[in-house]
């Protein structure tokens, strides 16, 4: 089961006990995946379509529980694609639509189709508690989230930009960072940064799967500071190595065209030391030394070794030259 179809399995689930927040939800998904229709006898009647069985089963509950109301259902089966299924949730009764259109305020006083895309002055979305329940039905009929494992992504497809900025702004309202892009004819808010789904999920009251994915989140942290930190030491290592080897083929370098005895004894005696232990850090050199030499002192001991190499390589280039 893919991650996405175990939030809306979660959300599915859920049943608030407010009867406003009910409606909210109700509201979310006949704007979202919904249908009004009328007939030419102006007789209303509703249909919801879903892939998903756990929102057709939700959207069943949710009418009988908030109106009272036994809806059908019919199920078609995909002729291309055997194992997709649409689920249609039909409200026939004219009386029985009316009733949940105008308590979603779906209707306007005219009795014309007409919904309220205000955030501020829309009743069905007043309280907190409203916004989380449409962002929640708006999610159920249009929404997805991607296996955390692999990466970051919240989307919910929208109609039309007007819709698109409406579930934004309610978004919003809870401190979360919301963005619209086109894709193709529709419009999708998402949102992408992990921290930022954690927050829709608390928002949406699915906490089995927030804790999901704070679980995925943890590990991925704790992967990327294990490879952070190896990369880093495995950088150091190779810059040890390569600087252990530049000081070696400068003291042979000395060694074969003046002979290490020429040096200062202190110059001489690190030099040895260096060729006797190629993969000792500075530190360690300093402790072999007699008496023993800090890091510091090491390193200032081996670059004028290589001064002197190089000084020397330039010596004879210039000979050979004349």
């Amino acid at each position: 089961m893919s991650f996405s179809k175990e939030v809306k399995e979660e959300l599915s689930r859920q049943m608030t006990p407010a009867r406003h927040c009910q409606i909210a939800e109700i509201a979310a998904i006949i704007s979202f995946c919904g249908n009004v229709c009328i007939s030419s006898h102006d007789r209303y009647s509703i249909k919801i379509h879903t892939e998903k069985l756990s929102v057709a089963r939700k959207c069943f509950t949710l009418v009988k529980k908030t109106f009272n109301i036994y809806t059908e259902i019919s199920i078609r089966q995909n002729a291309y694609l055997k194992k997709s299924k649409t689920y249609t949730i039909f409200i026939k009764r004219h009386e029985d639509a009316l009733r949940i259109l105008q308590a979603t305020k779906l209707l306007d006083e005219k009795h014309n189709v007409e919904e309220n895309l205000s955030i501020v002055d829309n009743v069905v979305i007043m309280q907190s508690c409203c916004k989380r329940a449409f962002i929640r039905g708006a999610f159920l009929a249009a929404g997805s989230i991607s296996t955390p494992q692999k990466f970051y992504h919240f989307e919910i497809v929208c109609q039309s930009m007007e819709k698109a900025k409406q579930l934004q702004g309610i978004i919003q309202t809870f401190n979360i960072d919301a963005k619209i892009v086109v894709r193709k004819k529709y419009y999708v808010v998402y949102i992408k940064e992990g921290s930022g789904i954690v927050e829709i999920l608390n928002v949406m009251e699915a906490h089995v799967a927030l804790m999901n994915l704070e679980n995925v989140r943890i590990l991925k942290e704790m992967r990327n500071f294990v490879n952070r930190q190896v990369n880093c030491e495995t950088a150091n290592l190779n810059k040890t190595i390569s600087a252990a080897v530049k000081q070696i083929e400068d003291i042979r370098y000395i060694e074969e065209n003046a002979g290490l005895s020429s040096l200062p004894e202190n110059l001489e005696e690190i030099a040895r030391v260096r060729l006797e232990n190629s993969q000792a850090s500075l530190k360690e050199l300093g402790t072999m030394l007699s008496p023993p030499v800090g890091k510091s002192g090491v390193n200032h001991r081996l670059r004028k070794l290589s001064e002197i190499a190089e000084k020397m390589r330039q010596d004879k280039e210039e000979h050979e030259l004349w």
